[in-house]
């Protein structure tokens, strides 16, 4: 398809290539005429007699006769010469001024502009956007799948898994694209273009669930079921966070501060969470009174959030514990297994080489590990486990079991860890974070575990990182002070509610925010 610039460029060139014919056929047309005229102007006749004697000589006619025919042959030379001059000069003119014109005239003759494409910022949001909605549905379905059973949601539970094969697939573009793969600038465009594209077929796949997902929890014709049933779960988790608090504490006697870092401050945002809740679940049911179901679903919906990530943190708790605890009393088998591995590549040591150097350093870290055990101060069962996994850098196939369960204990920990930090924060958190993590969980599912671990920690260590430099969305957002309810900045840090108007809003589940699909 021909451009306007093309276009406009055919029609300038038109009048310029005009003007050179004219300059062409004038100056052979001058040419011919001049070397015509002698022929039709000579008459065969008798020529008249001159009666002056110096003419009448034949010594002086001669000459006059050889310096007229010299001119008429010189002269049309000279006028077609000329004009071939300046043709020549005015189609070399035209070119010069054509590569060295800045003005819009002259752009059409140099390369057509690339097409930037898919913008990588564009990208990146696609991918933050996405990741936050799928998120919330996936906190959203399991209110309906308490209330109406496991069968009565299985369209939707399938919706959501199909919205995340393709936003983990979308991940998978970026973190190759990360990568430097590929290479080439034009289909590096092209794998913006199709992350863009995954992302739109996620959200679309939860687009097309949505008026059925609304008409299965009804939330419209009455929130009394549904706000039973977050209620409950309500008071279970109040009493769960106490709990968790009460765990939190233990961890800290018993281990050093590195094994509970995870979690710090967990219980006390579980609680703001809780809080949250508690004022939105309120006001659902005065909404419901009142005899306003839209604004009591909408309140309703986001007490759900809140209630779902405050799960996710106590939740993370008590995870957290277990795993210290599993990791402690793996950690004799572990050394054991550790100095069987060594014991074929001590063999080999005598060499010299990186044999020789692995040694040494797997040596040094077993013996490190064995002091800290011994020395009665605390320590951190989890870290002890992934110093001596990485010590031992043999492939997991060629691991001991218990080296290779170690291994996984480790990465599915920091996966896990990763993955309740960039939930209960994805209001700060950016998509490189986010690739991170969900990179990390491919690597887990297909038996990685050394690099699952290592993208998760990345993983984790962005996710701090962009909350740290850009803070809570709701301290930056012109809030209103009657709007600053308690709770609402987590909620807002959290994902829950967006920055801009955290009171009319609700998680973007299903049904996305209002206005784009319903309440």
């Amino acid at each position: 398809m021909t451009s306007s610039k093309l276009r406009g460029r055919s029609r300038r060139a038109g009048p310029q290539v005009s003007a050179r014919v004219v300059l062409a056929v004038l100056g052979g047309t001058t040419g011919f005429v001049w070397l015509v005229l002698p022929g039709m102007t000579t008459r065969t006749d008798a020529p008249v007699a001159i009666t002056s004697p110096a003419a009448s000589s034949p010594a002086a006619a001669a000459p006059t006769e050889d310096g007229a025919s010299t001119a008429d042959l010189v002269l049309p030379l000279v006028a077609v010469g000329a004009a071939g001059a300046l043709a020549g000069y005015g189609y070399v003119r035209r070119v010069r001024r054509a590569r060295t014109r800045t003005t819009p005239g002259g752009a059409a003759l140099s390369p057509p502009p690339v097409d930037p494409g898919v913008p990588d910022d564009r990208a990146r949001a696609a991918l933050v956007a996405a990741d936050d909605r799928v998120r919330a549905a996936r906190d959203e379905l399991g209110f309906p799948r308490e209330l109406f059973g496991a069968d009565a949601v299985a369209p939707f539970t399938g919706a959501l898994r199909e919205a995340e094969r393709e936003l983990a697939a979308a991940f998978r573009m970026r973190q190759r694209y990360d990568d430097g793969v590929p290479q080439d600038p034009a289909a590096r465009r092209q794998a913006l273009a199709g992350i863009v594209g995954r992302c739109a077929e996620a959200e679309r796949r939860l687009d097309a669930a949505a008026d059925g997902f609304r008409r299965l929890r009804g939330l419209e014709q009455g929130v009394g079921a549904a706000l039973g049933v977050t209620e409950a779960r309500f008071r279970e988790l109040t009493g769960r966070t106490a709990a968790a608090e009460a765990v939190l504490g233990e961890l800290r006697e018993r281990y050093a501060a590195t094994a509970s870092a995870s979690v710090t401050g967990y219980v006390e945002q579980a609680k703001d969470r809780l809080v949250f809740a508690t004022v939105r679940l309120n006001q659902a049911r005065q909404a419901d009174d009142a005899g306003h179901p839209e604004e009591a679903a909408r309140q309703l919906r986001t007490a759900e959030g809140a209630v779902a990530q405050a799960a996710v943190l106590v939740e993370a708790v008590e995870r957290t514990a277990g795993e210290l605890r599993e990791a402690a009393g793996l950690i004799p088998a572990v050394l054991t297994g550790a100095e069987t591995a060594l014991a074929p590549l001590r063999d080999t040591a005598g060499t010299g080489g990186e044999a020789l150097a692995h040694v040494l350093h797997a040596d040094s870290v077993l013996s490190s590990v064995r002091q800290e055990l011994t020395s009665g101060r605390p320590y951190d069962p989890v870290g002890v486990l992934r110093r001596v996994v990485r010590a031992i850098a043999a492939p997991e196939a060629a691991r001991a079991a218990v080296l290779t369960a170690a291994a996984r204990l480790t990465a599915r920990g920091s996966t896990a860890a990763a993955a309740g930090f960039v939930a209960t924060h994805r209001g700060a958190v950016g998509a490189e974070a986010r690739t991170r993590l969900a990179e990390a969980h491919r690597l887990l599912t297909a038996g990685d575990s050394a690099g699952a671990d290592a993208l998760a920690l990345e993983a984790r260590a962005l996710a701090e990182q962009d909350v740290r430099v850009r803070g809570n969305p709701y301290t930056a957002a012109p809030v209103p002070a009657a709007a600053h309810t308690a709770g609402t900045a987590g909620a807002v840090l959290g994902g829950i509610v967006p920055a801009q108007d955290p009171e009319n809003a609700h998680p973007a589940g299903f049904t996305g925010r209002p206005g784009a699909s319903g309440a």
